[in-house]
C-alpha cells in the first residue's frame, strides 16, 4: 500500500509521487486502474488520470455503476490500483457496497500495488481523521485492514495537527501516521513504514498524542 497525503495528478502537482508508485511496480507495462468514487467520478480527474499514465501501461477506470462481480474481476486484473481523494465516507460506502476491500486485499497479496491519495489513502486504516460529508474533523472508522489511524494533508490544513493529536490523546482513535501533501508512505507486510517526499520539506510522521513529539518516518529515495 502506498498512502499519499495530498497532491499528485489529481491536483496537477508533485509528479514524483506517481513516479514513486510506478518504480515499485513489477514489469514495464503495468495495468493501472483508477477508482474515483470519493469524488463521484469527476470527469476532469478521470481525464488527468489517463493523461498522467499515458504510455506507462494499460489504463482503465472502474465506473461507479459496476456490479460487485465486475468490480472484483477488474481489481484482480490490475498491477496498480489508484484510489482518488474526496469524501472518505462516500468512498467507504462504495468499497463496502461493491465488496471491493476483500478483492483488493487479495490482489495486493498477489503483487498489486494499492495506492491512493487523501480519502484513497486513509480508507484502509482502522480510523481516519476526516471531515467526511462536510462535517468537522473527527475520527471516522475505516476498513481496518491496516492497524492504527491515518491523517492526510498534515502540512496544508493547520487544524489537522492539533485535532489529530488531541483525538489520539483522548483515546478516540489509536496512534497512527500523519502525511504531508507532497509525501507518501510505503506500507509493506512485516516492515516498518517508510516515507517518500516529492516536495521540499514534505514528510510523514508517527503521531502518538499531545504529550509526545511527532516522529518523522525514514525517507526513501526514488530508485
Amino acid at each position: 500500500m502506498i498512502a499519499v497525503g495530498g497532491g499528485g495528478f489529481t491536483h496537477q502537482s508533485d509528479p514524483g509521487l506517481e513516479d514513486f508508485i510506478l518504480a515499485r511496480c513489477r514489469g514495464a507495462a503495468p495495468a493501472i486502474g483508477y477508482i474515483g468514487a470519493a469524488n463521484r467520478d469527476r470527469s476532469d480527474r478521470i481525464d488527468w488520470f489517463y493523461q498522467r499514465f499515458a504510455g506507462r501501461g494499460t489504463t482503465s477506470h472502474l465506473p461507479q455503476d459496476a456490479t460487485a462481480s465486475a468490480a472484483a474481476d477488474w481489481a484482480t486484473a490490475q498491477d496498480i490500483v489508484y484510489i482518488a481523494g474526496g469524501d472518505t465516507g462516500l468512498l467507504l460506502r462504495f468499497l463496502r457496497e461493491k465488496r471491493l476491500a476483500g478483492a483488493l486485499l487479495d490482489a495486493a497479496k498477489n503483487g498489486t500495488i494499492l495506492a491512493g491519495v487523501s480519502a484513497g489513502a486513509v480508507c484502509w486504516f482502522e480510523f481516519a481523521l476526516s471531515n467526511a460529508g462536510g462535517n468537522h474533523l473527527g475520527p471516522l472508522p475505516g476498513l481496518g485492514l491496516i492497524g492504527g489511524s491515518c491523517c492526510p494533508h498534515y502540512s496544508s490544513e493547520a487544524e489537522r495537527q492539533p485535532v489529530f493529536r488531541r483525538e489520539i490523546a483522548l483515546g478516540s482513535m489509536p496512534a497512527g501516521i500523519a502525511i504531508d501533501d507532497g509525501a507518501a508512505v510505503l506500507l509493506q507486510h512485516d516492515r516498518p513504514p517508510q516515507a517518500f517526499s516529492a516536495r521540499h520539506g514534505a514528510g510523514a510522521y508517527w503521531v502518538a498524542g499531545e504529550s509526545s513529539a511527532d516522529v518523522a518516518l525514514p525517507l526513501l529515495n526514488l530508485d
